[in-house]
């Protein structure tokens, strides 16, 4: 075999069909399209369309809402944290806190902290600090001796604007204290 021999595979690469190019190609004349309408004309884009008479999507009734305020918590069970511990890649000195458990590979996401669930059991001694708990999970880490702080997270959004708002509110202050003085 000689590099000069190589090919692709049979098949392997397939040439575009170029329509509406005589008879003799099988595709001339509509080109695969039929006979006039919309489906036979260009830039065409009819999903759900129904000629006019209301389309499926909105003659069937809706149902329930998207909550905008709603907060955004990665969830826990215990149980899986007392696996990570066991397994060794959960460590068990100081506080665990949100980083600790998404290095761990335990949570994802949760741009409103991290809020512990009480499945499964804990026999570790740990102490987290969460944007939230439920009364079992809570229950179930102070019997094994551990303890459960409750913080509140503030999104990076939040925080920005924060610091910009704050930042604003002192070159206000530092223009009125140089026009009276």
């Amino acid at each position: 075999m000689k590099l000069n021999d190589i090919r692709d595979n049979q098949g392997a690469r397939k040439e575009r069909v170029r329509v509406g190019r005589g008879i003799g190609s099988g595709l001339g004349k509509t080109a695969g399209r039929g006979q006039k309408g919309a489906k036979a004309r260009s830039g065409v884009a009819i999903n759900g369309f129904e000629g006019g008479q209301m389309p499926l999507h909105m003659r069937i009734p809706k149902r329930g809402f998207n909550n905008p305020f709603a907060k955004d918590y990665a969830e826990v069970n215990l149980g899986m944290i007392q696996k990570a511990v066991d397994a060794g890649t959960l460590e068990t000195g100081g506080t665990i806190d949100q980083a600790a458990l998404n290095a761990a590979g335990l949570t994802r996401g949760g741009k409103d902290g991290v809020r512990l669930l009480g499945k499964g059991t804990l026999s570790a001694k740990l102490a987290f600090r969460v944007a939230g708990a439920s009364k079992g999970a809570r229950e179930a880490v102070e019997a094994a001796g551990g303890s459960v702080e409750v913080i509140e997270v503030v999104p990076a959004a939040e925080k920005a604007a924060a610091k910009k708002g704050k930042a604003r509110a002192e070159r206000i202050e530092a223009k009125k204290a140089k026009q009276q003085g």
